[in-house]
């Protein structure tokens, strides 16, 4: 790092991320629309102020909407040489659109997309997709592992946001699987406390039945900290890249379906495991 590093987007794993920049000895700039501040941190009024300063710029927004306007503003105040890093859940064809715009400008970009959890986003034990050129990815990656500690290098601008969605994916299919067993098994008469120590003992076991069955579906709290609208982004940008690839993903095609009715049943900021408070609703006698 050549000088100090800009953090734009303080939301609920922003804020802690950014957090844990400081803790560690970054000198952070931050700005947050909200007017979300970090202590430690020099927040800044202005975006194009934090872009004039800073020699790494991240953004933790939720969209590619999001980042595009937030890049738009900034763009004409990027000093040459300084290095984005888009830590959200984007699609992958508008990184790479805005990867060329900035290089045209003489900046770079780094597509680093992070799994995990609120608590894991507190303690810094993120993990983190990374894309971009190596030379870009050896400037980032001491920041990155200030925040995670699984830095998982994908390949080209693009393919960690790519990454990143097939991720979710592949979670949401399980977290479905997980909550339609759970409404299968209180109908059967089952202990969900005993289903979820069968689940995590055997071949079912997912990141949904160690981290979601009891702590969020059983007790009914959903609260997982991951809106459901946002899973269903993700659950879209796969469905992008499986039309791009000419894969069929028929299973695809059903979460679809079902996180459509979903979000539109429970509300986009709802959390994610409320799938299966919708399932249960939809499913009512």
């Amino acid at each position: 790092m050549d000088g100090p590093v800009g953090f734009i987007g303080l939301g609920m794993m922003g804020a802690p991320m950014a957090a844990n920049l400081v803790a560690k000895g970054t000198p952070l700039l931050t700005h947050d629309a909200a007017g979300v501040t970090i202590p430690g941190s020099e927040a800044l009024p202005r975006p194009t102020e934090l872009a004039s300063r800073a020699s790494t710029i991240i953004l933790m927004l939720p969209d590619s909407p999001a980042v595009a306007s937030v890049l738009g503003a900034l763009e004409g105040a990027l000093r040459p040489g300084t290095v984005v890093v888009d830590m959200g859940s984007s699609l992958p064809a508008a990184t790479r659109e805005w990867g060329e715009r900035l290089a045209a400008r003489g900046c770079a970009m780094v597509d680093a997309p992070v799994s995990g959890s609120v608590v894991k986003a507190r303690a810094g034990t993120l993990a983190i997709m990374a894309g971009g050129a190596s030379s870009d990815l050896d400037r980032v990656e001491p920041l990155l592992r200030r925040m995670g500690e699984a830095i998982i290098r994908t390949g080209v601008l693009g393919s960690a946001h790519a990454m990143k969605a097939l991720n979710n994916y592949v979670y949401a299919a399980g977290l479905l699987a997980v909550s339609e067993a759970a409404l299968m098994a209180e109908r059967e008469g089952l202990d969900l406390g005993i289903l979820t120590q069968v689940l995590n003992a055997s071949s079912g076991r997912n990141i949904a039945s160690e981290t979601k069955l009891a702590q969020e579906i059983a007790s009914r709290r959903y609260a997982g900290g991951f809106q459901l609208g946002l899973m269903r982004k993700d659950i879209e940008t796969a469905a992008g890249i499986a039309e791009a690839t000419g894969v069929e993903a028929r299973l695809l095609r059903l979460l679809r379906k079902e996180w459509a009715e979903a979000v539109a049943a429970q509300g986009p900021k709802s959390d994610n495991t409320a799938i299966h408070k919708h399932l249960e609703e939809r499913e009512r006698p």
